[in-house]
């Protein structure tokens, strides 16, 4: 018998540290994505909304964002709390995390950039016409009051959603279904671009959009075969889905425009990447190559039914942040419950012998209306609370200038004289 205390492994932490990386490089990556599709008088804007997130969640997480997601339940389970996390000062010790085998710094870490580029998506909903001031308000209190609470439900050990048994390998629910329904909810309130929708917003610079399409699919190799927290076959089998995925939402909305336009464009082929990144990210730990390429090619499906019906609709979310993370992760975190491997649903059954896939499609679906719910009453809460005190949407004059010149003072696209 071999009571060797548990040591930190090298391979493991040299995987988690490059994981980590790779999340962070989605955030310059969605900064890149969005930048591109709006208006040139608010590209440099659109962007400071991406790093922005950066500097103001990387902050808060460290202070007291880690300890609210991961420390013991506190508030009756509403967030956890353990006041040694603060700064993580508990952290600082050669001893492995509890039940992993790498630093909890390095988790730590990891964990930040979900929580860094979770508030950055939002932004997508309501580019063009928000006061800086208040978009940073706005995502400080989100993320302490929406993002932390959400993870501690899903990823703590002791979180109510967690012991229920609802499955979120990588974000589904905490990061991309809170992210889409706030979004809805923030176009909602702040209303549409002016102009919109009669007047012709075409993006500036597709080249980017691409360029920052292919950084998210690569950093994606992090956000979910990162999320094993290991070194081994789950790592691999979650980096293989979400290859699989991606390709095959790419895939199908560039056949869906084809049959519907007669051609195939250069942003359906990165919405499609999305919308089958999005769709695996709650599934990557437990289901097969042949559920990813289902689920990813139903993705592309919905949600290019979904930015649709926005245009039938009237609302204004600007870069269709509901209408492909929010519908992607939904029907992920749901339809995953038909797609399980043969090997999970035997765990499943022989820890809980009365599992059954319709009890896990119960748990599943109610862990969506309940992170959909919370996300969407809160947000309106903070709007308002934000937009009364501080003013969130853009006056006429200014969103006319563009965000650039009237909240930055500068231009995107300026070059300087040589005389």
């Amino acid at each position: 018998m071999n009571d060797a205390a548990p040591t930190i492994d090298a391979g493991i932490t040299a995987w988690m540290l490059t994981s980590t990386a790779l999340v962070l490089l989605m955030v310059p990556g969605l900064a890149m994505f969005y930048g591109g599709l709006v208006r040139t008088k608010n590209v440099l804007g659109t962007m400071m909304h991406a790093f922005a997130a950066m500097a103001i969640i990387g902050v808060l997480w460290v202070v007291c964002g880690y300890g609210m997601s991961f420390g013991p339940n506190a508030l009756g389970g509403w967030i956890g709390w353990d006041s040694s996390l603060v700064l993580l000062a508990r952290l600082d010790t050669d001893a492995p995390m509890q039940g992993y085998r790498i630093p909890e710094y390095v988790y730590a870490m990891f964990q930040g950039k979900f929580a860094i580029i979770t508030p950055a998506l939002i932004a997508g909903a309501f580019a063009e016409r928000v006061n800086f001031r208040g978009y940073c308000v706005f995502i400080a209190l989100w993320g302490i009051l929406i993002y932390n609470p959400l993870c501690h439900w899903v990823w703590a050990p002791d979180g109510f959603l967690f012991t229920l048994g609802a499955i979120d390998f990588a974000g589904g629910t905490v990061v991309h279904i809170s992210a889409g329904v706030s979004a809805l909810v923030c176009a909602l309130y702040l209303g549409g671009r002016k102009g919109y929708p009669n007047t012709a917003m075409r993006p500036n610079n597709l080249v980017m959009t691409m360029m920052g399409a292919g950084l998210l699919w690569v950093g994606w190799f992090g956000f979910n075969a990162g999320s094993s927290v290991n070194s081994n076959i789950d790592t691999a089998r979650a980096l293989t889905v979400t290859q699989v995925a991606a390709a095959g939402g790419a895939l199908a909305w560039m056949l869906i425009e084809a049959l519907h336009h007669r051609k195939a464009t250069s942003l359906g082929l990165c919405s499609g990447i999305l919308a089958g990144l999005v769709v695996i990210t709650p599934a990557a730990g437990v289901v097969n190559v042949a559920g990813a390429l289902v689920l990813s090619m139903l993705a592309s499906l919905v949600c290019y039914l979904a930015v649709l019906l926005k245009s039938k609709l009237g609302y204004d979310d600007s870069l269709d942040v509901f209408g492909i993370h929010g519908v992607a992760a939904m029907l992920g975190a749901i339809g995953l419950a038909f797609f399980l491997r043969a090997p999970t649903v035997a765990d499943f059954v022989a820890k809980d012998p009365g599992w059954t896939l319709w009890k896990q499609l119960g748990v599943q679906s109610a862990s969506v209306a309940i992170a959909a719910g919370y996300a969407a009453l809160a947000s309106i809460i903070l709007l308002v609370l934000v937009d009364k005190l501080i003013g969130f949407r853009l006056d006429t004059t200014r969103e006319m200038a563009g965000m650039d010149h009237a909240l930055h003072g500068e231009s995107g696209y300026g070059l300087l004289s040589l005389d």
